[in-house]
């Protein structure tokens, strides 16, 4: 009997997802539509958005596709929390204060390490030299950032501590105003920003994350919409690893793409590009390890009000 019920439930199952349409009030009223909201930064997404490929891929499953660009993953993913986005892209560390903040966080996909796309740096005529020359420096970066972390570790490697420093927090835009006119002693960015300053600025690298942090990217979406949605999760990633193995192929080609979207010089992009590790892979548990290691550093810093259980954040269906 229990296999009948079984059949009998997957079969009613089966049928109700099939009604193109419900009855309300005797008549009979339209499905709603489907859409994927995404937040991006400047990365692979700016591709995705440019060209409409995605949009193409999605049209058939009749979901519609908008785009929102943000300067930083920290509000990218405070947009995630109030429900204003549905996917985005976003560094290693924002992910945990997300989920420290009850953020219905998702990951989905993360990228391979780029220690390189990340560094700390200083005015061209600084007389910093070396990361122990940091101690008692005003040190600029966006709080909650990918970087937030990576300063961390460098820090602590050079036998420094968080509060050897004096944080200034800043998103880009403004970091690079108090970089130039000299009210901080040192900036911690990510590309292109990193590259901007150094082809316009002349900023001298004092330290990259080699060694020191992985840097991954991680694309994220929330529960509830990968569990309804896993379709459309699916159809988003692999578009992503078709960019992806299209830009290691064709970096100056990729570069060039990428200049024109941004509306940066195309050397600053190039130099961003060579030195980024292209490929998306599966979430796995050990990556996961990872941003579990980042979330326990980030408590006993005082940084997060609470244990931050990362395993939480797999994805339904996806990990």
């Amino acid at each position: 009997m229990s296999t009948r019920r079984d059949f009998l439930k997957l079969s009613l199952g089966a049928a109700a997802a099939a009604l193109p349409a419900l009855r309300v009030s005797g008549a009979l009223a339209a499905p709603a539509p489907r859409v994927l909201r995404i937040g991006n930064q400047k990365g692979a997404l700016s591709l995705l958005k440019g060209r409409g490929s995605l949009e193409k891929r999605l049209a058939p499953l009749g979901v519609g596709v908008t785009w929102t660009e943000f300067n930083a993953g920290p509000v990218q993913l405070e947009a995630l929390n109030v429900g204003s986005i549905d996917f985005g892209d976003v560094g290693d560390a924002p992910p945990i204060f997300a989920q420290a903040a009850g953020a219905p966080l998702a990951y989905v996909a993360a990228t391979l390490p780029r220690p390189q796309s990340e560094a700390v740096i200083v005015p061209r005529n600084s007389a910093l030299r070396d990361v122990a020359d940091l101690k008692g420096k005003r040190v600029a970066f966006n709080k909650g950032s990918n970087v937030h972390f990576f300063l961390v570790q460098l820090l602590r490697k050079h036998g420094l501590d968080y509060g050897d420093i004096h944080p200034v927090f800043l998103a880009p835009a403004d970091a690079r105003a108090a970089f130039e006119n000299g009210s901080i002693d040192a900036w911690v960015i990510w590309d292109p920003f990193f590259a901007a300053a150094q082809a316009t600025l002349g900023a001298r690298v004092l330290a990259d994350a080699s060694g020191v942090d992985g840097n991954r990217g991680f694309y994220f979406s929330s529960q509830n919409y990968v569990r309804q949605n896993p379709d459309v999760i699916r159809i988003v990633i692999d578009e992503i690893v078709k960019t992806d193995a299209w830009g290691k192929a064709h970096r100056a080609d990729y570069a060039a793409e990428l200049a024109k979207l941004w509306g940066l010089p195309a050397p600053i992009v190039q130099r961003a590009v060579d030195r980024n590790e292209f490929g998306t892979v599966t979430v796995t548990k050990p990556i996961l390890g990872e941003q579990q290691k980042i979330a326990d550093t980030f408590l006993e810093l005082g940084l997060v009000p609470k244990r931050v259980d990362v395993l939480q954040a797999a994805a339904p269906g996806l990990a």
